[in-house]
């Protein structure tokens, strides 16, 4: 279901302006496609960041004197630090349409003690109706065992369609290699040796 989002349009562009609407709780986007010129908006920030908490999330947009549009987030820039949107990116979609997106993996379950899962890949490419793509793709791998591997062509997509390659590694189930040296209790062989020696030598200070 589409999250609806009354927007605003800019005419101002560059750095101070985008400030500025930050300021006011507000984000400067882009909207894009179907062969349309882009047009720049201005999004409230607090419903954007809900919508944007899932991947790929279909808005409809409420813009002054036109028509409502389908979009969804295509792309999020987010400060390094504190991870505030700074700018987002929408892509225009239709009813009917199929669009490709990138998909984050989930993994659910546990493999069979003492391995674990390790995501070789965190998201996959999709083709996908615009109007229900997925929020993530879930990889159960309750009970498997060392060796076993997950590609990309064995997940489960429902009516979507794979564009990353099928044979790419998502999912391996490994037993962790553990160093022989990490197993060293601290306070070897080296550090008993210096213990002795301060003994020996508190020791001889005593016989004095």
């Amino acid at each position: 279901m589409a999250e609806n989002i009354k927007v605003d349009i800019r005419t101002d562009y560059g750095k101070g302006y985008a400030r500025r609407l930050r300021a006011e709780s507000k984000i400067p986007a882009v909207l894009y496609g179907h062969g349309t010129e882009p047009v720049h908006l201005a999004l409230p920030y607090h419903a954007t960041a809900l919508a944007a908490r899932n991947s790929n999330a279909l808005l409809e947009l409420e813009i002054p004197n036109a028509e409502n549009e389908l979009a969804i987030i295509k792309d999020i820039q987010r400060h390094p630090l504190s991870r505030d949107i700074l700018h987002v990116d929408l892509l225009i979609v239709k009813r009917g349409e199929k669009v490709e997106v990138d998909i984050p993996v989930i993994v659910e379950g546990e493999p069979q003690s003492p391995a674990v899962a390790v995501v070789d890949i965190q998201e996959i490419t999709i083709l996908a109706d615009a109007l229900s793509l997925p929020e993530h793709i879930v990889v159960d791998v309750e009970g498997k065992v060392d060796g076993d591997a997950i590609y990309a062509g064995d997940l489960d997509l429902g009516d979507a369609e794979l564009v990353t390659d099928p044979e790419y590694l998502v999912i391996s189930i490994q037993v962790p290699q553990v160093d022989e040296a990490d197993l060293e209790t601290p306070g070897s062989e080296d550090d008993e040796e210096e213990a002795e020696e301060t003994a020996e030598k508190s020791s001889e200070g005593d016989d004095e």
